[in-house]
């Protein structure tokens, strides 16, 4: 038998998804019901960032419970003709290793252009020193050097912010 090491990204998302979806009760009563498409289908699996180091720092931000919002470019769902993300959509987080590490299910959606969004979200996404002024120096940068879309930054071009909580695995308590 091969260990999780060993796995490639979808074998890893499947075993991480048996795990979360029995942790998480997600179908608590299948003797009942039978299976549902929830038991047998993952969400879809994607890492935040740009980058290898990117996506396991920020992945390792929701596992400490500092991540819980994240913001994207709305020209970039465009670009790639991609759905916006929807309240109660649920989702696989992977790190820089396109190893599977948390689960996570939306809470808010809005779109607001860049200049509008505010200290409260910064401080949601959790990078840095959780700042207003940390979050638009790095998103400005990320959105410049990592668009899918033709158009140039524009500070008020719209962003799509993105609430989630973890539902698996649960990230510590305060004081923890």
């Amino acid at each position: 038998m091969r260990d999780e090491t060993e796995l490639d990204v979808g074998e890893a998302v499947q075993v991480f998804w048996e795990a979360a979806r029995n942790h998480a009760r997600l179908n608590p009563a299948p003797a009942y019901f039978g299976r549902t498409p929830l038991e047998t289908v993952p969400p879809p699996a994607w890492s935040f960032g740009g980058t290898q180091e990117q996506a396991g720092e920020l992945a390792a931000l929701v596992l400490d419970g500092r991540k819980t919002a994240t913001a994207s470019a709305l020209w970039d769902y465009e670009a790639e003709d991609e759905p916006l993300p929807k309240v109660g959509q649920m989702s696989i987080v992977l790190d820089g290793h396109q190893r599977p590490v948390a689960l996570i299910v939306t809470t808010e959606v809005a779109t607001v252009p860049f200049d509008r969004v505010d200290a409260e979200h910064a401080e949601a996404e959790g990078e840095g020193d959780r700042s207003l002024d940390h979050w638009r120096e790095t998103h400005e940068r990320f959105f410049r050097e990592f668009r899918s879309h033709e158009r140039d930054f524009d500070p008020s071009m719209p962003v799509v912010l993105e609430r989630f909580r973890v539902l698996y695995p649960k990230p510590p308590k305060a004081g923890e």
